[in-house]
């Protein structure tokens, strides 16, 4: 079958092209997904050049969020029928013509949702869905600063809190970033700079925050850039804030912890990965309730670019430049 394959460690250029790479078996539990499309996450990047938590041994293809049909089923595996379109989360193998992965991560893809959409709907989503609602539990009239909201969880963050009733404010490193996320529904926005901060540029930051937040400040903070970010943001929180760590785009944050005593607040990690594992069940409710917000038109994966698999690594590319507003998807 057609792959993109990690053969050594390194950034997307590493990646290696193959036409012969063996078709997968479906393991028990498991089904195998013939792809149609495949939607690229930062983590595709760790995983590549071994930053990411899991190590998978090479030669391996990166992707972990797919949708296409069902190509086979895994011995014990019910629900699912041949042919069916579904989405589903994989440790790793999206890049591919055919990837395997467990029932409890595939769903079903919502009638009238295209490949592309369902392919780019399941990580960005339900990350942000899991964070805002289920660590955040932000509550209508209160105030989500997202930052990154340009990006495809930042963009996900946004309409996700307009639906869960909040007032946003988009921060994003340009004025046409920022122009999405409003398109996107945020109330208010700012620019930050591009790059890491100076302390100068981290006061300026903090105090651009707390003048779009409000006197209270933020109730909610989502950021999946960390870096430099993170303090000033941290400092513009409001009292009992609650601030998400999603990720580390622009590096790994520190922050002096007078800062959550002072405010009361409260650092939470937002693991979507580890949790959709340790509470399936929940899994399948939050993907039911996004495929329900999908079909009132509430929420919409935004795809900036399409590549076919042979320039997957270009894909992966634009993805590491941070130039892209939304999801990358890899057609196949």
């Amino acid at each position: 079958m057609r792959a993109v394959l990690s053969e050594v460690s390194g950034g997307p250029e590493t990646l290696v092209y193959t036409t012969t790479a063996p078709v997968p078996e479906p393991a028990p539990g498991e089904i195998r997904i013939r792809v149609q499309a495949a939607a690229l996450n930062f983590p595709d990047l760790l995983l590549i050049e071994d930053k990411y938590q899991d190590r998978p041994s090479r030669p391996f293809a990166p992707g972990s969020e797919v949708a296409g049909r069902v190509d086979a089923l895994g011995a014990g595996v019910t629900g699912f029928t041949l042919g069916q379109p579904v989405m589903a989360v994989t440790s790793k193998g999206g890049l591919a013509e055919y990837v395997c992965a467990t029932a409890g991560k595939t769903s079903a893809i919502p009638a009238g949702m295209p490949f592309d959409q369902a392919a780019a709907l399941l990580v960005t989503y339900a990350t942000a869905w899991h964070g805002l609602k289920a660590r955040a539990d932000l509550r209508p009239g209160q105030t989500l600063l997202v930052l990154g909201a340009a990006g495809g969880v930042g963009l996900a963050a946004v309409e996700l809190g307009k639906v869960l009733g909040a007032r946003v404010v988009a921060a994003a490193s340009s004025p046409d970033k920022l122009a999405i996320a409003r398109e996107a529904g945020a109330d208010a926005g700012l620019i930050y700079p591009a790059g890491a901060l100076s302390p100068a540029q981290q006061r300026e930051l903090s105090r651009a925050i707390k003048t779009e937040c409000g006197a209270e400040g933020a109730s909610v903070v989502f950021d999946p850039i960390g870096g430099t970010l993170a303090e000033p943001a941290f400092r513009a929180i409001g009292w009992g804030g609650r601030y998400l760590v999603i990720g580390f785009a622009a590096g790994i944050a520190s922050l002096p912890l007078n800062l959550p005593l002072l405010k009361g607040a409260g650092i939470l990690g937002v693991y979507w990965a580890d949790s959709l594992l340790r509470d399936p069940a929940g899994h399948q409710a939050a993907v039911a309730e996004l495929a329900a917000f999908y079909a009132a038109g509430l929420i919409r994966p935004r795809i900036h670019s399409r590549f076919g698999l042979e320039r997957a690594a270009e894909g992966l590319a634009l993805l590491a430049s941070r130039r892209a507003t939304g999801k990358i998807v890899i057609e196949i």
